[in-house]
């Protein structure tokens, strides 16, 4: 690497780091870690990405992306000798109010896009709970979510336009029309390009919202609650689950006054311009509740009601963490009318693992759930922790769900996908990597299994089984 490395040094100057001391600081995202990247280029351009993956594509060296490292499956994580590319640097944003537009570098943090469109009456609708961490160039990357991808869909959804680099440093921008090769990238995880630049969709903020929850004393009731509403054509702005364990965990660590003996909590939003359309709107939801089984159904009478129930939510995972150092974090997709058998089969293998407290919550309005295992690495078995994450993955395959729906696959999935997805389609993915990556650079070991033997794998990187993955 030397060669190449003393090359970036005189193309990039100061943008590249290679002390050990800072070069460790880049080896981890939120949920795993691994070895160190031989150097860090600290990227301000478009011109600076593409330099370095035509020195790396010329060499044959990797090329890790990394955004703001809150990644949940190591998608940001290297597995061995590689360039990382931080995009920290790269925050450039505006808004265009007359197109209902924003144009952000990779390194945009999630949450300004809206707070620099909120004066003009508009924001981004993609909401994941990393927002105030989470970059625009990750989220493409995972294609994320959150509460809102209900009504407006996901990071994809409000993705118009994007500027990426492919693997021999060649700059491309697209739209979506034609071939939709951003389509392509988003949710690729860093495997097929580099995005550089994007244009999104924003939303008009809605006039009126008004926010309604739900008490039962039976978890699978509640699913069946989301599976009502969605047969009777309504479409919350939000609707969020939190089980039994995630309400208590929220109450030990913030004192809310939560209902603490109830088997799970639904929150719901209804949003518009039109009052009278979304009285209605939440009026219906409150009956849906009301026949699926709740036992108290509320509306919240003030902002700061409503905005006490959003917080509960909100608090979840912090909390989680509260009761151990460490969890696996899933983050599996279930059709809505299988909510219910989906999470009383979840509750069932958690019986085998009594050793880990297990909790469920998520954005139950489009199936997406998150099952939380909760363990302590100093004293418990990481390969029952995986045992336990694979068992309640087959639980959504079972039911016709998928594996990811806005985490991504990564490291910690990947060795879920032959079971996930036919052969014939891991080839035509390999199909569409070799064309974009002939040479394996880009974040190699993430997303796809190893390909088939006649095919051999990148020269970079380490295959999964000899990367020592601490999750923390």
């Amino acid at each position: 690497m030397n060669a190449p490395l003393d090359q970036l040094k005189k193309a990039l100057s100061d943008k590249v780091r290679t002390s050990a001391t800072e070069t460790l600081l880049y080896r981890y995202d939120a949920i795993a870690q691994g070895p160190a990247p031989v150097a860090v280029v600290l990227a301000e351009s478009t011109q600076d990405i593409a330099t370095t993956l035509r020195l790396c594509h010329d060499a044959g060296f990797a090329v890790v992306p990394r955004g703001g490292s809150s990644g949940l499956s190591g998608g940001a994580v290297p597995i061995g000798p590689c360039v990382m590319i931080a995009t920290n640097r790269m925050t450039q944003l505006t808004i265009d109010p007359v197109q209902r537009t924003a144009r952000a570098q990779p390194g945009v943090i999630t949450d300004m896009v809206s707070k620099t469109a909120k004066p003009h009456g508009l924001y981004y609708a993609p909401d994941p709970a990393s927002s105030r961490q989470s970059t625009i160039g990750g989220n493409i990357a995972e294609n994320a979510g959150g509460p809102q991808c209900l009504k407006k869909g996901v990071t994809g959804d409000s993705v118009l336009e994007l500027e990426f680099v492919t693997s021999d440093g060649t700059v491309q921008r697209m739209d979506r029309t034609g071939l939709d090769i951003p389509g392509l990238i988003i949710g690729s995880e860093g495997t097929l390009a580099f995005v550089t630049d994007a244009l999104l969709k924003l939303e008009p903020i809605p006039v009126f919202t008004r926010t309604a929850f739900a008490v039962f004393h039976d978890l699978g009731k509640a699913g069946r609650a989301v599976a009502l509403i969605t047969a009777k054509g309504l479409t919350p702005a939000k609707l969020e689950l939190m089980d039994q364990n995630s309400i208590r965990a929220v109450e030990a660590f913030m004192q809310m006054g939560l209902p603490v003996d109830a088997e799970a909590l639904l929150v719901c939003d209804c949003d518009g311009d039109d009052l009278g359309v979304v009285t209605l709107e939440i009026e219906a939801v409150e009956a849906a509740f009301k026949e699926a089984g709740a036992t108290t159904v509320k509306l919240a009478q003030t902002l700061e009601e409503a905005g006490l129930l959003w917080k509960a939510r909100r608090s979840v995972s912090p909390a989680l963490g509260n009761l151990r150092p460490h969890r696996f974090n899933e983050d599996i997709v279930v059709p809505r009318s299988h909510l219910e058998p989906a999470m009383r089969e979840m509750r069932e293998v958690a019986l085998h693992y009594p050793q880990f407290p297990f909790a469920i919550f998520g954005h139950a309005g489009d199936g997406n759930l998150h099952p939380n295992i909760l363990f302590d690495r100093t004293k418990d078995s990481l390969e029952q922790v995986d045992e336990f994450a694979h068992e309640i993955a087959r639980v959504a395959l079972r039911h016709g769900g998928v594996l990811s729906g806005e985490h991504g696959i990564g490291l910690m999935k990947r060795g879920f996908m032959t079971e996930a997805t036919p052969a014939a389609t891991l080839e035509a993915y390999w199909r569409i990597k070799r064309a974009f990556d002939p040479r394996g650079i880009m974040n190699p070991g993430k997303l796809l299994p190893d390909a088939s033997a006649s095919q051999p794998p990148p020269r970079t990187g380490l295959p999964a089984s000899e990367l020592d993955l601490t999750t923390y």
